[in-house]
């Protein structure tokens, strides 16, 4: 029997039926074009919408996190029910979901004085955050308790690594990631950011000029990380992610699997509003944490 219940931020990135299948409630971050009108991720406005507009509109989109109320409402339905919960929010450095969370928690601990309210910063985004997000549900169905998956997921989320590659500089100039000088100098030579999240912070790895070979260089990050740290890729959860590249992002799979030896259970996770503003629809990454069980 499940004894607590898990939320997550939509910034996970995790894809529905994963959710479903793991009893994982979501809460959305908004999305506006227009600077006034938001609309709740994948709620109101699909991801595929979303890159739509993304790349044919001009106005570039602002993105809002979820709000106090938001966690407030959610988190009010499963203590009625009896049941503690556990919530997994994108890494602090990039939003205040996880604050507006804790906010919540706060308030609700005068009402429910007796319910356990764990709220865990993911130090990670996108599908790096996802992995995170069902590692505790693996923990939680395993008979771990809250106290005990919290204990974990703040060891493990430490392992947690995102490498990636984007098609264009221009998503990071507009949203300020970059300048605009380095964006136009990197698109007249055709070069191709490499970029790896950890401990809660976008790093820069380097550029390379070319597509092809910016996602091998990915690869080539993955790999140089494991020889590094002296890890087994057996001891790993890996996934694929990507904007709206399905094509590609299935043939870097196949590469990825080739290098960890094993295949990769888990579908593409599909980059949502809160790093696609800034990363674009061509982003490709691979997304790996360490097993709550090693």
């Amino acid at each position: 029997m499940h004894n607590f219940e898990i939320f997550c931020d939509s910034s996970c990135d995790t894809p529905t039926d994963l959710l479903n299948q793991y009893k994982i409630k979501r809460i959305p971050f908004y999305v506006s074009f227009d600077q006034e009108h938001y609309e709740k991720e994948i709620e109101e406005l699909s991801i595929s919408d979303f890159y739509t507009r993304l790349t044919s509109e001009k106005v570039f989109p602002k993105t809002s996190l979820p709000s106090v109320q938001d966690y407030l409402v959610k988190f009010k339905e499963t203590l009625k029910e009896g049941r503690d919960i556990l919530c997994v929010c994108l890494t602090s450095k990039f939003s205040g979901s996880f604050q507006s969370a804790v906010t919540a928690r706060m308030i609700l601990e005068e009402d429910y004085p007796n319910a356990n309210i764990a709220v865990v910063d993911s130090m990670q985004a996108t599908a790096c955050e996802g992995l995170t997000v069902l590692q505790a549900a693996y923990m939680r169905d395993a008979g771990y308790s809250l106290d005990e998956t919290v204990k974990r997921l703040e060891q493990i989320r430490l392992s947690s690594r995102i490498m990636f590659t984007v098609g264009t500089l221009e998503y990071l100039q507009k949203g300020g990631r970059i300048g605009k000088v380095s964006s136009i100098a990197g698109t007249m030579l055709n070069l191709k950011p490499l970029i790896q999240l950890k401990d809660g912070e976008l790093m820069p790895y380097g550029t390379i000029r070319g597509r092809n070979k910016s996602l091998d260089k990915a690869l080539s990050m993955v790999s140089e990380y494991f020889s590094e740290t002296g890890e087994n890729y057996k001891d790993y959860d890996f996934c694929v992610t990507t904007g709206t590249c399905v094509e590609e992002a299935e043939a870097f799979r196949v590469q990825l699997e080739e290098l960890i030896g094993r295949k990769i259970d888990y579908p593409l996770f599909q980059i949502g509003v809160t790093i696609g503003t800034n990363t674009g629809p061509d982003a490709i990454g691979a997304c790996f944490i360490k097993k709550f069980n090693v």
